[in-house]
């Protein structure tokens, strides 16, 4: 029986391997065009989030809010693209921790309220990213073979 169990539990780790490209695709993917497309939104609605960053007491938001708007929808382009992935996921990071510091926190009841947020999330991905990187199927992993690289697993 026991043995039954590591020859399955082998199996599952051979599938699993062979799969591993596929959430750093898909968490690049749907963090990157979320960002792209918030990015898009505020880059055309400047005047809406000037004023809401205002309201948040962010200094400059005359500043601040077209720079936001031009990292996240240039970020969340590069993220989806898979190009220069760890690099491009950390002003995300930033846009993120201070859009919880800024317009979460005060709605929270405590810290574990944040857990379900999906700002935190987004962040939880991002550091993933950062750390492991665009994986195989990305423009990184593409380059990376391209000059000869012998493994882009963690492209």
């Amino acid at each position: 029986m026991l043995a039954r169990l590591l020859e399955l539990r082998e199996r599952l780790l051979e599938v699993t391997a062979a799969l591993a490209w596929l959430p750093p695709l898909l968490a690049r993917i749907s963090v990157g065009l979320t960002f792209l497309s918030t990015g898009w939104g505020k880059l055309h609605n400047l005047d809406h989030v000037i004023a809401f960053f205002t309201k948040l007491g962010i200094p400059f938001p005359q500043y601040q809010a077209p720079f936001v708007a031009l990292t996240e929808f240039s970020c969340g382009t590069l993220l989806a693209l898979g190009l220069l992935t760890r690099g491009v996921a950390l002003p995300l990071i930033g846009t993120m921790g201070v859009a919880i510091a800024t317009a979460i926190w005060p709605e929270l009841d405590g810290p574990v309220d944040l857990l379900g947020r999906e700002e935190f999330l987004f962040v939880v991905l991002l550091v993933w990213l950062a750390l492991a990187g665009g994986g195989p199927i990305s423009l990184d992993g593409l380059l990376l073979r391209a000059a000869g690289a012998r493994s882009v697993a963690r492209a």
